[in-house]
């Protein structure tokens, strides 16, 4: 049986002529995109992508088509890490090609553009095997090339280096750190590999945590910690110094906690850095807090509202004065929603001052305030002296105090909007946080406009979805609540996520937001006014657009976008009154999820 020959290379074909034959396209829309593309430099595809004229999907499966070739959907295929380091990651992301599985002695290999004859020919000399060739689209295999190669092995191999150069005793941490060729320094690579890798993971957060024996290095990925953990301790003093040599920090002071701030590049995107550090009982520990400032500031529509959460907190927005506030504990996405906010407020016809600690994303026209508290400089003193600058509306980072909280909702009675946020569990008990921080119940109910509770879920990984086999907790669970609801919520069909190599065996892929939102009408400002937190509670609860965070959880678990998991930790988070469960016929549940899809963040 004679050999089977070798794949021959794709010919180049003319995919705008054939998009417009095939009705993809027009010949107009073909004409601006190769206008556009002369411009750019980009490749057709991508600039039709770009455009909007095809989605991405669309354009690769009609390549895949018009090249008898197999179109593979990467968010939905289990390929295997070692079989895709077997083409090196410069040669991976310079031709976009992936390694997807083995056939015998053949290799299947995912391509952007399997019409590069050059990428192709260069793959088989890499290779040195036979190539059977697919199409996948660049963007999702730019992400699994993310996640495949990690500098797991890169950071230890430079810790291990670092290590011996520490031990070797011929030179001491301060030359370390202070040489001519610093940039090539064991310590600095280490750090800009531990950027890198962050970065390319979307992590959130850097702990760098020595412990007795060892150094755990650990990054927050959607939410949750993963940890790597290292034998090396002895190089956690070096990059602990090399850090606050970079943030202007006083390397000699250990004993006491330091903040900093520093801004790096990384992978072609501009980082900034807010760091802090904290004397432990084996060293210091530092937590970096990483900041993606060339992404730019999400646009309101961005943050993931339902649209008729996002119609009445705009009407809210409008209003001339007023508190608004958004609450949610640490990582629930307050931030993100106030400079949207912020973002659609800022027109030359308005003044905005905001006072912040620390200014997390620089806005052009506001004028941005960082609180000092050192010098006297905390967010009262900087709020008085803000109002006598003319505002029209006034950001405030956190309500810390009653003080602060005193001069915003003044300043919300007096003509302005003010933004604000506020740790509370839900929107219900905010007003009442409010009352309890001192002040007056008449104040809140004559300020106060409405409050957004928010937080952010894990969406189940596209690549390994399955059916979720609920355990009797989650059973259990279900039947009480849908009781309340009076809905056979133990008919529905769950989701989670099995773990594959895209999401790191976790099962879970990216964040969604979920949004409770409390206007103040009548009934409830007079509830206030009465200081009646019992009358408040109920009003609000039984208030026909009202849905609680659990709510806007489980309308996420039936839609399969999270899971049952997820919606149980929220429920466990949020306080009694957003989990009464009231909710009008017009707004159950069930029927909100076959409403209203449910948005991307």
């Amino acid at each position: 049986m004679a050999s089977e020959q070798p794949a021959a290379p794709r010919k180049k074909i003319r995919i705008g002529d054939l998009l417009v034959q095939n009705g993809v396209i027009t010949e107009d829309q073909l004409m601006k995109a190769l206008a556009t593309q002369k411009k750019t430099g980009s490749k057709l595809g991508n600039t039709l992508i770009d455009l909007g004229l095809v989605t991405g999907q669309q354009f690769h499966e009609f390549l895949a088509n018009q090249l008898n070739l197999p179109y593979i959907d990467l968010k939905h295929f289990n390929y295997k890490p070692d079989v895709v380091r077997m083409l090196p990651e410069t040669a991976a992301r310079r031709f976009r090609a992936m390694v997807l599985s083995m056939e015998g002695e053949r290799l299947l290999v995912g391509m952007a553009d399997p019409t590069d004859i050059y990428a192709y020919d260069e793959l088989g000399k890499i290779l040195k095997r036979q190539i059977k060739q697919a199409v996948v689209q660049e963007g999702e295999l730019l992400k699994a090339l993310d996640t495949v190669y990690r500098r797991t092995q890169e950071i230890v191999n430079i810790a291990e280096e670092l290590g011996e150069e520490l031990a070797q005793g011929d030179s001491n941490l301060e030359q370390l750190l202070t040489e001519a060729d610093v940039e090539d320094a064991p310590v600095v690579r280490l750090l800009k590999s531990l950027f890198e890798d962050a970065v390319q993971v979307g992590a959130s957060d850097i702990h760098i945590e020595p412990d007795e024996k060892v150094l755990r290095i650990r990054q927050r990925i959607d939410g949750m910690l993963h940890e790597q953990v290292m034998k090396e301790k002895r190089i956690a003093p070096a990059l602990v110094s090399r850090l606050k040599l970079v943030c202007g920090l006083d390397i000699s002071e250990r004993r006491l906690p330091q903040d900093g701030r520093f801004n790096v590049r990384v992978k072609g995107k501009s980082v900034d850095i807010r760091l802090s550090t904290m004397p432990l009982q084996y060293g210091e520990s530092v937590v970096m807090r990483l900041l993606d400032q060339s992404s730019g500031i999400l646009r309101l529509e961005q943050v993931g509202m339902p649209q008729e959460i996002m119609q009445r907190f705009r009407k809210q927005l409008h209003r001339p004065n007023g508190l608004v506030l958004v609450t949610g504990p640490t990582g629930s996405g307050k931030t993100t929603t106030l400079y949207g906010a912020l973002n659609e407020l800022n027109e030359d016809t308005k003044k905005i001052i905001t006072v912040e600690d620390p200014v997390e994303y620089r806005l052009p026209r506001i004028n941005q305030v960082q609180v000092h508290p050192k010098i006297g400089l905390d967010f009262a003193r900087v709020l008085r002296a803000g109002l006598r600058q003319d505002p029209d509306i006034v950001m405030v980072g956190e309500m810390r105090d009653k003080e602060t909280t005193d001069i915003a909702l003044r300043a919300a009675m007096t003509g302005h909007l003010v933004l604000s946020t506020l740790h509370t569990n839900d929107s219900i008990s905010t007003a009442l946080r409010l009352i309890e921080m001192g002040t007056e119940g008449y104040v809140v109910a004559s300020s106060l406009r409405a409050v957004l509770a928010q937080r952010l879920v894990r969406k189940i990984c596209e690549g390994c979805r399955q059916v979720d086999r609920l355990d009797s907790a989650s059973q259990a669970w279900l039947q009480s609540y849908g009781g309340k609801l009076n809905l056979p919520l133990m008919a529905a069909e769950f989701m989670n996520g099995g773990g594959c190599p895209a999401c790191n065996n976790t099962g879970y892929s990216g964040r969604i937001g979920i949004f409770e939102l409390l206007e103040i009408n009548f009934e409830l400002a007079d509830a206030l006014r009465r200081n009646d937190s019992a009358e408040f509670a109920n009003v609000a609860a039984e208030l026909p657009s009202f849905r609680s965070l659990a709510d806007s959880s489980l309308i996420l678990a039936l839609n399969g976008v999270t899971s049952l998991e997820e919606v149980l930790r929220i429920a466990g988070q949020v306080d009694e009154t957003a989990q009464s469960g009231k909710v009008t016929a017009s707004q159950k549940p069930a029927e909100a999820a076959a409403a209203s899809p449910a948005p991307q963040l």
